[in-house]
């Protein structure tokens, strides 16, 4: 199993290029499923779970072919809608398909989702949203089966949710008539799979707003090319890992516009956060201040850069706490952390952290995805070595982590034992 090997203290410098979205991708690969055609996806990220989603399009009966960060998929002749444990169980993001074979067979047999091991994430809200555009749903031996000619309805989320959103977006547009959504998720990866489906044909109003109105029933085509937009995670793990090594370094192929929020809980830190166009340039402070942060739906703080926070938050020179709205139960890198001498307690979903004047390497493990990069994060700011071991997880989310981070100064490696 690999390990990541890094000895810290090195400030980071130069020029960092951020890859595409993993949560704008993977919907959108399995939004091709709708319309039978040709795709060519650009600036897609060579990830673990973009293979995976991959393998999953073959099992449907789509070609696959990809290369140099672009995706071609030909789902002229999908002919099974149907997503088996065995795959769907290492990723929940395979339930995306689960709204686009119901637009394009009526039918869909999907295995009941798999993934990080923190939290629950229900299931709940997708089904309930395709129930009201007249599906018949059945459980049956940790399957889902869905069947029957879908008509558009008002869907309101009591929660917001994007996975949801995702779902039933792609399913009304196969839907006769008008659907409704409200309280929609608005996070950019959302508002990219809304203008991959109006390529194709789809009328969409509201893209990137709460409430969402879809004329569902119009003719589709496939046979484009779509750019995937910048990972605004990545972006952010960038900009905090620039913050907690004293560095100064500059973001490309980002948009500012999705980071509202780093930048300016950043600001509050000391740091110098400047966008321009499709770049921004980060310079950190002399010392890191306290500040506290909530995560939010987007476009607040998102659970996906708490556990970077909370790292950048164990050098502050003063207290902070850190409260998780979204993934109440999502911490389990504290203790990873405070392996590192960190000062962080937790009471539910709230961490109070107190700075330390130093960290220390250590040996730690991964537990997901953003756990793993906040301690590669702790570990780039500590004095000595660190071992992180199960980084499987961080090829989930991050393409060549440890290649961009030694163009930047970082001593750090991946061993294999």
């Amino acid at each position: 199993m690999d390990k990541i090997i890094i000895n810290g203290g090195k400030p980071l410098h130069g020029d960092v290029y951020i890859s595409g979205a993993k949560n704008a991708v993977l919907p959108i690969i399995t939004a091709c499923i709708i319309a039978p055609g040709k795709y060519t996806l650009n600036n897609v990220p060579d990830l673990r779970d973009t293979r995976t989603m991959c393998r999953l399009m073959e099992m449907v009966g789509a070609t696959v072919y990809f290369e140099n960060n672009t995706l071609e998929i030909d789902t002229t002749h999908c002919d099974t809608p149907e997503a088996p444990y065995d795959l769907v169980k290492t990723m929940r993001a395979s339930f995306y398909v689960l709204g686009p074979f119901m637009s394009r067979f009526n039918y869909a047999k999907v295995s009941l989702p798999g993934g990080c091991a923190w939290g629950p994430r229900p299931v709940d809200f997708h089904l309930k949203a395709l129930e009201d555009l007249g599906a018949n749903i059945i459980l049956d031996h940790g399957n889902i089966i869905t069947k029957g000619k879908m008509k558009g309805a008002d869907i309101n989320f009591t929660k917001k949710s994007v996975g949801a959103t995702g779902n039933t977006l792609m399913a009304a547009v196969g839907a006769e008539g008008c659907t409704k959504i409200s309280n929609a998720a608005c996070e950019p990866d959302i508002a990219s799979l809304a203008e991959f489906l109006v390529k194709m044909g789809a009328s969409i109003d509201g893209i990137g707003k709460e409430n969402i109105t879809i004329n569902g029933g119009k003719s589709l085509r496939g046979d484009f090319e779509f750019d995937i937009i910048p990972d605004r995670i990545e972006a952010g793990t960038f900009m905090i890992a620039t913050a907690i090594t004293g560095g100064e370094v500059t973001l490309h192929n980002v948009d500012p516009n999705h980071l509202n929020f780093v930048t300016d809980a950043l600001i509050e830190t000391g740091s110098a956060v400047i966008p321009e166009n499709n770049t921004i340039y980060v310079k950190s402070g002399k010392n890191i201040k306290p500040f506290d942060i909530t995560t939010e739906e987007y476009p607040g703080f998102p659970t996906d850069l708490q556990a970077q926070w909370i790292a950048l938050m164990t050098l502050a020179e003063g207290n902070s706490h850190v409260i998780d709205n979204i993934y109440t139960d999502r911490f389990t890198h504290i203790p990873e952390l405070n392996r590192f001498g960190a000062n962080i307690r937790l009471t539910k979903n709230k961490a109070d952290i107190r700075g330390v004047k130093q960290l220390t390497g250590a040996p730690v493990m991964s537990t997901d995805i953003r756990a793993s990069a906040s301690l590669i994060l702790g570990a780039l700011a500590s004095d000595g070595e660190s071992q992180i071991s199960r980084v499987y997880h961080i090829d989930r989310g991050y393409e060549n982590i440890e290649e961009k981070f030694s163009k930047l100064g970082a001593n750090i490696k991946r061993i294999c034992d």
